[in-house]
């Protein structure tokens, strides 16, 4: 009975809560506002500060349930954000970010002293101020048809650093409420455990789940594709949580894996409706917590840290767009777009109530802030263009002389930086620096996980004899086992990287008939530290784990002959993740650039037929992957297989050999196409 009733008290409670999100958000829709704050007024409605209505009989199961939609919020950001994108967003996105962070950061802190709050609320309150808000960004430039502008692209840039500084930002202060304190070492171990974190969670994700989705994509059910995307986000948030991050932080990564996979775009619109669903709870338990008498209260802290984002953000993110080289127009209008708050402040003061260090007013007055600056960003994208009149128009001469000239010599300066051989070996220096760096990084990852599987009952392990070094020895040895083929291309690469810096730290230093051995000599010394370093610092990292030195000299030994008879073969294991990385990296990304208007489509328009052979481009591959439509003009309508015919396919249709593809353009486009799905074809991707 007790069951029964509980299960009925949270029926009522989703009853009422959908009844009145629902409402509510009709509403809001009708007054063309953001959605997000009518689930916020509705949780403040069902909330416990307003008894007129019915209430939420068992808050804390509700709770429970936004934690849900935490997970699947952060997995909804990460599907959003690229990591393609990030390679291309140049220096303007991260020098702007920093100024963001680091005035946002101090205004907190600062803002939090002029009324005398404790300092972890300080702390906190920077956090919040520090991220604006992707979702009412996108959808306000969406709304007011300025997504295709420069600045816009700029905006979308800094988005996707400030969620990387971000969930920096969540596990540092996760460090500060836990410890207390914050100092040079813990701040370095803290940013360094993550940067290992991340790097080898995206490293083996990008190898594993691009692979898998694409294998369960092949049965052509939504619904094993949707669960399978829903294990890859709980299962990484799981992850992360074991290892002292939060689970937000876990589902953010496994967003951003998912978005490489070609079947992004159709797990998102599978995805989308459970994560409305547990969002809408989530963003109605952040308004259950406002309180009225709460607000009324701190009217004037509320003021001020609306006038801190407005401010702050305006004059710190314009400032760091226009030095990273972007002219006074542009970096004004980056600055007037991204003047509010959203839901990663949200989590981030959630965070501080989770874990007991912050005020209880801290929440409602973030979510304050958050409604106010989210009602002000459409205003003042559009006041944007005005003000830059304005100033154009009152600045002075000299003043304005400098701002037009320093985006000019800074493009400059970037663009004369040596000759053209000096820059190809500066280049291919760091290219080997990266590649040798992530490697070690990798084997870091590695040997951590292995030290923190120490630490926990593995019964299959436990058992083996202690005078052998018992689990310790298997974890490490399996440890090292893996990384071997990251071992011997680091190998490779440092060996090539001693070459090229010999090559460059020799010249013009001995004779010609000198030089050979000079740079030989200077070669192996550099090789000799480069190993040296690496096997000290592979024995430092499994010091935890270390086995008895019996036992790890025969382990060295068996692993060192495993090398020998494997060098090869491991070099190729090496080479296929490569090579599967840059495929993932090398997917096309749909877009609707090139759609026509339905008339101009149909004008001349002419059906051909195309039969698929076994060395064409397009055999194995999707639709939206082969990018016929932006490269051609024509566009597949249909494909006929073994007697079978698939009218209008969407872009998630495998194109196999054999295939008839029915293709609709005009003659030249059919014509382009036809050439381009023939054997052999060797255009370059879009």
């Amino acid at each position: 009975m007790e069951h029964a009733s509980h299960a009925g008290a949270l029926i009522q409670d989703l009853a009422i809560i959908m009844v009145v999100a629902g409402l509510v958000t009709v509403l809001f829709h009708k007054l063309k506002q953001p959605v997000v704050l009518g689930y916020i007024l509705a949780g403040f409605l069902v909330g416990p500060h307003t008894p007129s209505l019915p209430t939420i009989q068992d808050t804390r199961v509700i709770e429970q349930l936004a934690e849900i939609g935490v997970v699947l919020l952060m997995f909804s950001l990460g599907m959003h954000f690229s990591l393609r994108k990030l390679a291309r967003v140049g220096p303007t996105a991260l020098v702007a970010a920093l100024c963001e962070f680091a005035v946002m950061g101090w205004l907190g802190w600062q803002i939090g002293r002029w009324f005398g709050w404790s300092t972890m609320d300080g702390i906190f309150l920077g956090g919040v101020l520090a991220i604006s808000s992707t979702t009412i960004i996108v959808k306000a430039l969406a709304e007011l048809g300025r997504t295709k502008e420069r600045f816009a692209e700029l905006i979308f840039g800094i988005l996707i650093v400030e969620d990387i500084l971000g969930i920096a930002l969540i596990a540092l202060l996760t460090t500060v409420a836990t410890t207390g304190s914050l100092g040079a070492g813990e701040i370095a171990t803290t940013l360094g455990g993550l940067a290992v974190f991340l790097t080898v969670a995206i490293v083996a994700g990008l190898l594993a789940v691009p692979w898998l989705l694409r294998l369960i994509a092949r049965y052509k059910s939504g619904e094993m594709l949707l669960i399978a995307a829903l294990a890859i986000c709980f299962g990484m948030a799981l992850i992360a949580a074991q290892l002292g991050y939060s689970v937000a932080l876990g589902a953010f990564i496994a967003g951003a894996l998912v978005a490489e996979a070609r079947e992004a775009g159709r797990i998102n619109d599978l995805i989308e409706p459970v994560r409305d669903m547990f969002s809408a709870v989530f963003f109605v338990a952040i308004g259950m917590l406002i309180d009225p008498a709460m607000l009324v209260e701190h009217a004037w802290p509320i003021a001020a840290v609306t006038a801190a984002v407005v401010l702050g953000k305006v004059l710190s993110i314009s400032a760091g767009s226009f030095l990273a080289g972007n002219d006074p127009r542009t970096a004004l209008r980056v600055g007037m777009g991204m003047a509010q708050i959203g839901e990663f402040s949200f989590i981030i003061a959630q965070l501080g109530l989770t874990l007991k260090v912050t005020s209880p007013f801290l929440y409602p007055v973030a979510v304050a802030v958050s409604a106010i600056t989210t009602l002000l960003t459409p205003y003042l994208i559009r006041a944007s263009d005005p003000t830059v009149a304005l100033i154009e128009r009152h600045a002075p001469r000299s003043l304005s002389a400098f701002v037009g000239l320093y985006p000019r010599w800074l493009a400059q300066v970037r663009g004369t930086s040596g000759d053209a051989r000096q820059q190809a070996a500066r280049k291919f220096l760091m290219r080997l620096v990266l590649q040798v760096s992530l490697d070690v990084v990798l084997v870091a990852g590695l040997m951590i996980a292995a030290a923190l599987m120490a630490r926990r009952d593995i019964p299959f392990l436990d058992h083996l004899p202690e005078w052998a070094g018992g689990k310790r020895s298997a974890l490490w040895a399996g440890a090292v086992a893996l990384s071997l083929p990251i071992l011997v291309h680091a190998f490779l690469k440092l060996r090539a990287l001693a070459y090229l810096l010999a090559e460059l730290g020799v010249a013009n230093l001995a004779s010609r008939e000198q030089m050979p051995r000079l740079r030989a000599i200077a070669a192996t010394m550099i090789l000799a530290v480069g190993t040296t370093a690496a096997v000290l610092g592979l024995l430092a990292l499994g010091l935890a784990i270390l086995p008895p030195w019996p036992v790890l000299a025969a382990l060295v030994t068996a692993l060192a002959l495993t090398v020998a008879l494997l060098w090869r073969r491991f070099g190729q294991m090496y080479a296929r993740a490569q090579t599967s990385l840059r495929e993932t990296f090398a997917r096309p990304v749909e877009t609707g650039a090139h759609e026509r208007p339905l008339a101009t489509a149909l004008h001349g328009a002419r059906l051909d037929t195309v039969a698929i052979a076994p060395g064409s481009i397009a055999a194995g591959r999707l639709i939206r992957e082969i990018g016929l439509r932006s490269r051609t003009g024509a566009t597949v309508v249909g494909v006929e297989r073994a007697g079978i015919n698939v009218v209008n396919p969407g872009p998630d249709e495998e194109i196999q050999a054999g295939d008839n593809v029915l293709l609709i353009g005009t003659a030249e486009h059919v014509a382009a196409a036809r050439a381009l799905l023939s054997p052999g074809s060797t255009k370059p991707e879009p």
